[in-house]
């Protein structure tokens, strides 16, 4: 007996998916969440309990477990940065003139 085969539709990516799922403020929250990824990163690497991590970022533990699955919404972009810079890291904010009519908002991590 042969399988029948489904058809599945596939629809192509914006590059965002934030903006695919029809969220609010599709650019910002892909921005938080590239600098969530990079928090998470470098607590793994550092090995760092969460309360160890907690004192570093000056939050309690509970809201470094939020960080940690990616629960970034009580957080500004602003206050995810000095999160990085309290993880002795540099954050760097760079604007370039864009061909398109309208630019992105992304987060380079530097090797």
């Amino acid at each position: 007996m042969a399988k029948k085969k489904t058809k599945i539709d596939v629809e192509e990516s914006s590059g965002n998916v934030f903006a695919d799922l029809g969220l609010p403020n599709p650019e910002q929250e892909l921005l938080k969440a590239g600098l969530t990824l990079e928090i998470y990163r470098i607590l793994k690497a550092r090995k760092l309990t969460q309360t160890q991590a907690g004192k570093i970022l000056g939050i309690p533990q509970p809201h470094v477990s939020d960080l940690m699955r990616g629960r970034a919404r009580a957080f500004s972009a602003e206050r995810l940065m000095e999160f990085l810079a309290a993880l002795g890291h540099d954050v760097e904010i760079r604007v370039t003139p864009t061909r398109k009519a309208h630019g992105q908002v992304s987060v380079v991590v530097a090797a």
